[in-house]
Parts: C-alpha cells; structure tokens; sequence
C-alpha cells in the first residue's frame, strides 16, 4: 500500500523535510512535545539510517545484558527485561513505516531498502538466539510453579510461542537458509507494494467531452474536473484515478460502456505486466512461504500460520467459507440473471461483463427501492460521518474527542489530531487523514504511532492512533461526501481505533490490536452495524446544506435495500477470501503463472466470469505485504463474530445498553492479547457464536 515518485510529500507539508543541512537527530532526544507526540517536522531524512542502526545496536546490548545475567532467569530479568528492551527501534520503526504508508517519496522508499534486510536480520538474530531461549524456555518450563499473576503468564507463554515460530528450534544447519529467506520475503513484500502503488498512480483516464460522462453524479464530474485542473496537460478535462472515490462512480453511473471498460480493465490488470508486474514475485514468494513452514514441520504456509490463530486450521478455514459460500454464489447467479434481462430489455447485444456489474446494479436499485445514490450521499458529509462516529462512541464508552490544533501533524493538509477524553483525562490521541494523495497507499487502515503499555514504573504510557482513509475530496461546490459504503468503512476503520484507543494492558506487546489476525476485525466489523441502525442514521445524516436529518422514507428505502446486491458483495470477498488460501494450502514447489492459476482457481471455485475476486492477485496487498497472507478469511470469521456480538445489543432493546457496551469494553476493547480470544468473547457474550446472525443479515438465509 504504498510508494511513488512524489518527491514532495514533503513540499506539499510533510515533516520528514530533505534539508541539506544536519541537524540533531530528534530520534536520539526527548521528546518534550504534547504527550510525547513524534516531533514530525524536526525529523528529516537524513535521522531514519542511523536511528535504525544505533537503535538496532542499543537492543543488541540489552538483549546481551540479559544473555549473560549470572542469575537464575526469572521473570522479571528475561521476559520483562526483553519486553521492555528495543525502545529506540520501536520509536523510528513506527514513525518510518507509519510515514511510509501515508507519505512516501523516492527517499523514503531507498530507505526502506537499506532497512528492510538489516530489520529482517535483527529479528532474526533474537529469535534464533540460543542463550536467550534458553532462559526463556527454563521459565517456561517452570511456569506453574511460578504464582505468575496472568497477565505476566500470558506475556511468557507468547514469547516462548514467539521464538518458537521465529525459528528457535529449527536445526542450525538450516537457519541460514531460513534467514535468507526472511530477508528474500521482506525485500518482495516491499517491492510488491511499490509496484501496486506506482501502477495505480500511473493510470489517468482523461475525458474532454462531457457528454461521454452523461449519468454520473454532479459531484463525482466535479471531483474528476478539478483534478483535471490540476495538471496543465488536463486542464478543462475530466481526469479520473484508480483511486476508489474516482473509479468507483464512474462504474455505477456512466453509460458509456467503452469508459467502464476502459476503467475496469486499468483496475483489475494493474501490476499483470510491464514495468510494475508482480507476476514473478508472486511465484517466488508463495515458495518460499511455503519452504519455511515445512521447516517448522507443517505441510502448508497456511497450516502454519493458522496454527496461530482461532480457527486454527485450513479445514476450519473451508468450512466456515462454504457456508457462506454456497447461498451467496447462488444469489449472485440470480442477480447476474436479473441484470442479463435488463441489457437484454433495453436491446442491448452483449453478454453481462464485471465493468457493467456496478452499473447495472445501481440501474436496478434505483427501479426496485427508488433510491439514488446521489440522493443518498448528500445527507454523509464526512464530516457529518466523524460527527456520528464520535457520538457513537460517547454513548457507548464514555469517551469524548476534542480536536487539537497544537498537536504535531504528520501532515499540515487532510489530517486532524485530536485528544481523546474519559471523565476529563486524555487517554489517547487520535490523528484523522481523510483524502487521497499520490504518496499514500490506496484503501483504508488504521495504525499506531505508539501503543498503549504501562512502563517499568508503572506509568500508563497513552496510545496514538492513526486513521488512514481515501474519502473523496470536496470540491468548490460541495463538501466531501460519502458513498454509504464509504460511511461504512470509516465506521469499520474506527472500530480498529476503539480498540487501539481503550486497550488497557501492562504489556507493549499484548494490548490493542496485537490479536490474532481473526479476531482483530470484530471490534471494526461491529461498529459497521451502528451506521446502519435507523436510530443512529437520525443521528449523524444530516443533509450538507440543509442541515436536516435524513428523512424516514430514505431510511425506511435503506433498510428495504439493505441484503440488495449481497451475492456480489459476499461472492467478490470470499472469491479472495479463497484464492488466498489456494496460495497458501499448495504442498509442494509450484511454479505460479499469472493469470492462468487465478482463473483455474476460480473455475474450481465456480466463480461466475461476470464477478472478479475483491482483489486480484498482482494487487493483493493484503496477502502479499500487510500480514493477511493465509488470513484473509479474517473478514468472514469475525463477521460470525460481529453479527453475533450485535445481537447482544439487539435483545436488549437498546444499541447503546450500558451493560452490554461496558462488557464489550472490558472483554474485548480493554483485555488486547491477555487471553484466548473464544475465551474473551464468551466472557463477553456468555455463550460461544453462531453463524445465523451473519447469514441473516446478509440475506443468506
């Protein structure tokens, strides 16, 4: 998610400046800031290399302190002492990798080049430290006779888990190897997501003659103008990006299908050939994912990775998909049928394609619920959207958010920082970066500046949250508005955020979102169930210019469309949900030729050829370079969870029961890693999950 040649994200207003002159290096210094916020616009370039390096240096002499401790390992002079070691490797790792996401440049992208293998390397060197594990498997072995409160006992049996997937017990003759191809991965993953950034940021389709554009919203035409306008070599035309606020309407509303297939060909091939393919990455990386996890004596990547989270297995993995699976693709042929007969109505002489599924959707919507996404979006200012997130929030925790304009700001446009309150204390920050730009990967995410953690004195050290969105601009004549999926992601993001932001836990390495990877969607997948809720539409939907809330009857057309277009939906992100794990669950050395494996995959699928996967392989982020590989399930596990979760909120009577909310703050917003997931949750909900919910919401049922 991330990379292009955008030398000035700095010029535009970033911190990391490219001054030519040295400086003191803010990463060797106190930060004597507002809450000890990163000082953005002292650090420069030049500071990342040797913060690495000495911080790098600075955790090898603690973790040698603790090798040759004379003392009997405890828990306090081996796992404490590892936990709190590394503190000026955290601070630049977060910073740099967070800045890279949001802000790249050529600079930062040769930096990450230098750091990737020294970071790989490093790791490496700790995990595969014999005296260290040592010590750490003497506690461990030890552990019910130590009277360890639990959450120092979760904290040691994690790490002793930690280092024994990190290769500790892997035969030293094979540990070479097993670094290379740490290193090999880390080097591809980085590569791959420069490549995804700089194919979307190649792309511009431009269009002089408005009339090509007849049927697109007055603000998405507006949005496409501008930035038209922004180049002299597009200046009075209409430019339109692979971003998603751009792409995305002129799929569902222009008629010109030549336009959407133009679009919808540059979106789906992105990265399949020329100067950015990761078709050759790909090959290599699926390999050597698969080479390192028999080293650990699992058949497959994926089995490797899932022995780590709640399903635990590939077998569980299929088992939940197919559920979901079997009703949604049988929705999706239904609805592929239903638009065939409209093209075929209106004299149309072609078969139904994935760049007309979007506009032939909308064009039903509109017949069957008299609902018009323009209509729709004038009452989700973001604004409007923040406004909502953070009453929700308030009602339900407690806590208040206040905007800042003093704090440090990573970035001087798009982006809001704010201090977040409970009974009058700041218990976070919060930072707000809303809109597109060339250097910042595409999507959404949340991240963390610094995570939440008590220090050795028991001080509670205050997180710092981050928000990452991708939300249209606003343009001279309106204010930014949201498509209701957009209004959805930003609720989803938020609950990513909730969860950063309430964690309360001793340990660094055990709060927030340090959770296994299908259970960390659930507090962000919940959040998108108040949106929706009637009650809290009238909250938070307020026209853009009026200022009046969002009438009954749109609500009420809402609700009645709410499982409309759900086989597409469903379809499009389990098709991924399943390519990602036919990558994973291959049990021997293939060679992956690109797009023959994809197609062949989806055939045995049965994906039907009008509907594409959510993200096709030479653009999937999420399993090539942000630690989803074998997990992008994630999505459909925690949403039984979810669904299940909201329930208990439901036959109460009441979205915002005091009850409920403080259970949910405490068992799964507060307790981050300190226990088993299913054990938390049924703390929680009283009771294990079931599938229904989920499938009734959908309309799969």
């Amino acid at each position: 998610m991330k990379k292009i040649l955008l030398i000035m994200c700095i010029a535009a207003a970033m911190m990391v400046g490219c001054c030519k002159k040295e400086s003191p290096n803010p990463f060797f210094q106190t930060w004597n800031t507002l809450y000890a916020i990163p000082p953005f616009e002292e650090i420069q370039y030049e500071h990342y290399l040797p913060a690495f390096e000495e911080g790098m240096k600075q955790q090898k002499a603690e973790i040698e302190a603790i090798c040759t401790n004379s003392e009997e390992p405890t828990f306090e002079n081996t796992c404490e002492a590892l936990e709190y070691s590394g503190e000026l490797l955290y601070n630049v790792t977060m910073v740099f990798f967070n800045l890279k996401g949001a802000c790249n440049s050529p600079e930062m992208e040769d930096i990450a080049e230098q750091v990737y293998p020294l970071l790989s390397a490093h790791s490496d060197d700790i995990s595969l430290n014999k005296e260290l594990f040592e010590r750490i498997k003497t506690i461990y072995k030890k552990r019910d006779e130590l009277n360890l409160e639990p959450v120092a006992l979760r904290l040691l049996e994690e790490q002793y888990k930690d280092f024994v997937r990190g290769g500790a017990n892997i035969p030293e003759e094979k540990q070479p190897r097993f670094r290379e191809i740490n290193e090999k991965i880390a080097l591809l993953s980085l590569k791959f997501e420069n490549n995804v950034l700089k194919a979307s940021n190649d792309f511009k389709l431009v269009v002089e003659d408005r009339a090509r554009l007849e049927g697109m919203p007055e603000n998405a035409l507006a949005a496409a103008f501008e930035l038209g306008n922004r180049d002299e070599a597009t200046q009075g035309k209409y430019v339109f990006t692979i971003q998603l606020p751009s792409y995305e309407p002129l799929l569902q509303f222009c008629r010109d299908r030549d336009l959407r297939r133009e679009m919808w060909t540059a979106y789906a091939t992105r990265c399949l050939a020329g100067e950015f393919s990761n078709v050759e990455i790909i090959d290599e990386m699926v390999n050597l994912r698969l080479e390192r996890a028999q080293m650990f004596d699992f058949d497959t990547h994926a089995a490797f990775v899932l022995d780590n989270t709640m399903a635990k297995t590939p077998q569980a993995v299929d088992n939940l998909l197919m559920q979901v699976w079997r009703p949604a693709i049988r929705k999706a042929k239904e609805e592929a049928a239903e638009y065939q007969k409209m093209i075929d109505a209106e004299g149309g002489d072609f078969k139904l394609q994935p760049y007309d599924w979007r506009f032939y959707t909308e064009k039903l919507r509109r017949e069957k619920y008299d609902i018009n996404e323009e209509e729709v979006s004038a009452y989700f200012s973001m604004e409007s959207v923040r406004d909502g997130v953070f009453e929700v929030s308030e009602k339900l925790f407690g806590i208040t958010f206040h905007l800042n304009p003093d704090l440090p700001k990573y970035y001087k446009d798009d982006n809001e920082a704010f201090e977040v309150k409970r009974d009058g204390e700041v218990i976070a920050i919060l930072y707000m970066d809303y809109f597109p730009r060339e250097s910042k990967g595409s999507g959404a995410w949340m991240t963390n500046f610094r995570e939440q953690w008590y220090d050795r004195e028991g001080k509670n050290i205050i997180p710092i949250v981050s928000l990452v969105m991708n939300n249209a601009k606003p343009t001279a004549d309106a204010p930014a508005l949201l498509s209701f999926d957009q209004v959805e992601t930003f609720f989803h993001e938020f609950g990513h955020g909730l969860h950063g932001m309430l964690t309360n836990c001793k340990y660094r390495s055990l709060s927030g979102t340090n959770v296994s990877r299908d259970f960390v969607e659930l507090p962000s997948q919940i959040m998108e169930h108040w949106a929706s809720d009637p009650g809290v539409l009238k909250m938070y939907a307020k026209h853009w210019d009026t200022g009046e809330a969002i009438p009954d009857e749109l609500i009420a057309k809402l609700e009645a469309s709410a499982t409309y277009g759900q086989g597409f939906i469903n379809t499009e992100l389990l098709a991924s949900s399943f390519l990602d794990m036919y990558y994973y669950t291959i049990t021997k050395p293939t060679k992956i030729t690109l797009p023959e494996f994809e197609v062949n995959t989806m055939n045995k699928l049965g994906l039907i050829p009008q509907i594409i996967p959510r993200h096709r392989s030479t653009y999937f982020k999420h399993i090539f370079t942000t630690g989803y590989d074998a997990g992008y399930y994630s999505y459909t596990w925690a949403a039984v969870l979810d669904s299940d979760a909201f329930e208990a909120f439901k036959e109460k009577g009441n979205v915002f029961d005091k009850e409920t909310a403080d259970l949910f703050r405490t068992y799964i917003l507060e307790k981050g890693n300190t226990q088993d997931p299913m054990k938390l949750y049924e703390s929680f909900r009283g009771k294990k999950p079931v599938i229904e919910p989920l499938l009734r919401n959908r309309g799969l049922l």
